[in-house]
């Protein structure tokens, strides 16, 4: 820490002091940028296509280009590469290199031992899990790396890869949310704040009409009439999730704007932007950034709702939400809602952990002991 400390102010020091001292959202940091690593790369753990494949001399890279199945002597458009004749032939001509989960969140399984939902597949006896190969329970195709983990859902789809995927577009839904709401809002916030008399005035009661507008059912009019997707549901939550930040910052410039160092500033011919993001706006991001976590967990609430009832992502795409509304539909299939509870629980439990740390980070009464 002794390099660090030389490049950062005292108060600062203190702040990265205080949040490393408390122990439960340090580890819950570390743990949730780990699972989010893991998901960003899912391509590479969890997929359906080998990362790497060598056939008849040359080098190949299914998770990146999609090859023709004429390439390997069949004739559809698309490579099924967990086909026998496929995987049997870049086997008998070169070498394949697999992902740790051979499933991709879309990929249905038609040699379930049992209908779907299956169980997960240690819960199963070889003999089960095997029935369904030709070649009997030695088949190579009936090891682990085949096997569905977490079982499978009602339409025969891994549940760990909808699981993992899931998990990411939550998490990057969430972050783009947040970021966008947080920027819009924090900029008006500051016009208020800053300005004051009849532009606070007008700004003020236009957010309280605009915040008595009904969100959910707007949204669910709109994806009755338009099939909903990653970024019309960004757009539309963007336009009523910007205000949640706007009283936090107006109240730091309504306070700040007339300090003797922003009168001092005006006296010089500073501009108004510059003071205000250049002087005030470090003091309201003080209690800006005790928010971000929280609206965070928001913003990945909303979205897993939405796709729980059904207005959410459109159909077949790796949900949290669609998840949670499986177990719902199959209670006789517990693994589907204990996986879906178990996951959205960690998920959100982590961020709130890193909020308090956050936040504690930041209160002045807090003093870290080097």
């Amino acid at each position: 820490m002794i390099g660090i400390k030389n490049n950062l102010s005292p108060i600062t020091y203190r702040r990265i002091g205080n949040f490393r001292k408390n122990k439960r959202a340090f580890i819950s940091l570390r743990l949730f940028l780990v699972l989010f690593i893991i998901t960003l790369i899912s391509e590479f753990l969890i997929n359906d296509k080998p990362i790497l494949a060598f056939y008849k001399g040359e080098l190949l890279f299914p998770t990146v280009v999609d090859y023709p199945e004429e390439k390997f002597g069949g004739f559809l458009a698309v490579t099924d590469y967990r086909d026998p004749f496929i995987s049997d032939e870049i086997i008998r001509n070169g070498w394949m290199i697999w992902p740790i989960v051979r499933y991709h969140y879309k990929t249905i399984n038609y040699e379930l031992p049992v209908p779907a939902p299956s169980p997960p597949s240690f819960l199963l006896d070889k003999e089960t899990r095997c029935q369904n190969y030709s070649l009997g329970i030695d088949d190579r195709r009936c090891t682990i790396w085949n096997w569905n983990w977490l079982g499978t859902d009602d339409q025969g789809r891994d549940v760990l890869a909808r699981l993992a995927y899931g998990f990411r577009i939550s998490i990057i839904f969430g972050l783009l949310l947040t970021i966008l709401s947080s920027a819009i809002g924090i900029f008006m916030g500051a016009i208020q704040g800053f300005f004051g008399g009849l532009t606070d005035l007008i700004t003020q009661r236009f957010i309280e009409i605009w915040n008595s507008i009904p969100s959910l059912y707007l949204l669910i009019i709109i994806s009755a009439v338009i099939t909903p997707s990653f970024w019309l549901l960004l757009f539309i939550l963007l336009l009523f999730s910007w205000v949640s930040l706007v009283g936090v910052v107006r109240a730091e410039f309504l306070r700040s704007r007339n300090f003797e160092y922003v009168l001092a500033a005006h006296a010089l011919g500073v501009s108004n932007m510059k003071i205000m993001f250049k002087h005030l706006l470090p003091n309201a991001m003080v209690a800006t950034l005790t928010f971000l976590p929280f609206i965070l967990n928001g913003s990945i609430v909303t979205l897993t709702s939405l796709d729980f009832l059904g207005f959410g992502m459109p159909p077949g795409s790796a949900s949290l939400g669609e998840l949670l509304a499986q177990g719902k539909n199959n209670i006789h299939a517990p693994w589907l809602g204990l996986t879906s509870f178990f996951g959205i629980a960690i998920l959100l439990s982590l961020l709130i952990f890193i909020g308090e740390g956050v936040r504690d980070a930041f209160d002045p009464r807090k003093v870290f002991v080097d």
